[in-house]
């Protein structure tokens, strides 16, 4: 397994799937699979393309890679938001927001670091 430790975006994504993982339990208990499965596509799916774009091929690669992430992640946040809104599914807790919230700020960042080290080099 990798030490990815020492990348913070790496390990926030990857502990984000983790609780994405727990909060998914829940709704599967209440037999809301549909749900269930596109929360955890998308959740866990931000994680996994800022780990493949850890061998990213270019920085466009990279940007590539980060920007699914980033879509990835606004999807995490609108299927969220529907457990919260319904009174028939459990609401995910305020540090799963937050934690998607730090997320896609990050992504952000990196995404336009990224470029502009591009458009300078």
């Amino acid at each position: 397994m990798r030490n990815f430790n020492s990348n913070p975006i790496v390990n926030m994504t990857f502990n984000f799937s983790l609780d994405i993982i727990e909060f998914v339990q829940k709704l599967k208990a209440q037999k809301d699979w549909d749900l269930a499965s596109q929360l955890f596509r998308s959740g866990t799916s931000i994680g996994a393309n800022v780990w493949e774009a850890q061998n990213a091929e270019s920085p466009k690669d990279f940007i590539h890679k980060f920007k699914i992430s980033a879509k990835e992640s606004d999807e995490t946040e609108y299927w969220m938001e529907i457990c919260k809104a319904s009174k028939h599914l459990p609401t995910p807790d305020e540090k799963l927001f937050k934690d998607r919230d730090s997320i896609s700020k990050v992504l952000s960042k990196i995404i336009g670091t990224t470029k502009r080290n591009m458009n300078n080099g």
